[in-house]
Formats: C-alpha cells, sequence, structure tokens
C-alpha cells in the first residue's frame, strides 16, 4: 500500500494562492490515476481534480480556471496549484490514488486550506 503525505496547506487572504504537494512512499509512475479532493466542515468530501499518467486531467466545476494539477513520477509527487482561492475553498485537502475506474483507494492525512475573506 502506498504512503502519501501532503503538504503546502495554510491561511492565505482570498485571492491569494497555494501550492500543495503529495509525495508518494513509492513510485507513481505505474499509478494509473491520482486525485486531489477536499473536506469542509459537515461536508462530504469532494472531488477536486484528477490525473492520469497520460496527463488527462479532471476539474470540478468549482475549480476550473483556478486550480491546475500536475505529477513528476520521477519526484514520486503531485501537486496542486491553487490560484484566485475563495472563502469557500476552505477545506482539508488530501491526495489519494484512484483506480482505473476512478475511484480512490489510498489517502493521504489532508493538509488544511483556510482562506479568509
Amino acid at each position: 500500500q502506498v504512503q502519501l503525505v501532503e503538504s503546502g496547506g495554510g491561511l492565505v487572504q482570498a485571492g491569494g494562492s497555494l501550492r500543495l504537494s503529495c509525495t508518494a512512499s513509492r513510485s507513481i509512475s505505474s499509478i494509473s490515476n491520482m486525485g486531489w479532493y477536499r473536506q469542509a466542515p459537515t461536508k462530504q468530501r469532494e472531488l477536486v481534480a484528477s490525473i492520469t499518467n497520460s496527463g488527462w486531467t479532471n476539474y470540478a466545476d468549482s475549480v476550473k480556471g483556478r486550480f491546475t494539477i500536475s505529477r513528476d513520477n520521477a519526484q514520486n509527487t503531485v501537486y496542486l496549484q491553487m490560484n484566485s482561492l475563495k472563502p469557500e475553498d476552505t477545506a482539508v485537502y488530501y491526495c489519494s490514488v484512484m483506480d482505473v475506474l476512478g475511484f480512490p483507494t489510498s489517502w493521504g492525512r489532508g493538509t488544511q486550506v483556510t482562506v479568509s475573506s
């Protein structure tokens, strides 16, 4: 089972940017699909963005045009660049390994992102 460690969260003002990183305990080159989810208080965990090994990406409508997911297989790392942050982006962000159907199979512990208005 691959271990995932997220970093890069923090407190930022609305309109600001953060870059989240997710480092895996082993090579991710054979992992076809990885993603970022988030969970705000009292809300269900939702998919924010995902990326396949071929570089195909998918985004939630709420973050399209503001967030960018990328992966560096050589560094065993997946990134989430978040720009133009809004208070409603406040949540714990989790990295995940996803199966070929797009369902998450492994989670990191998460990193808190707080956007102040």
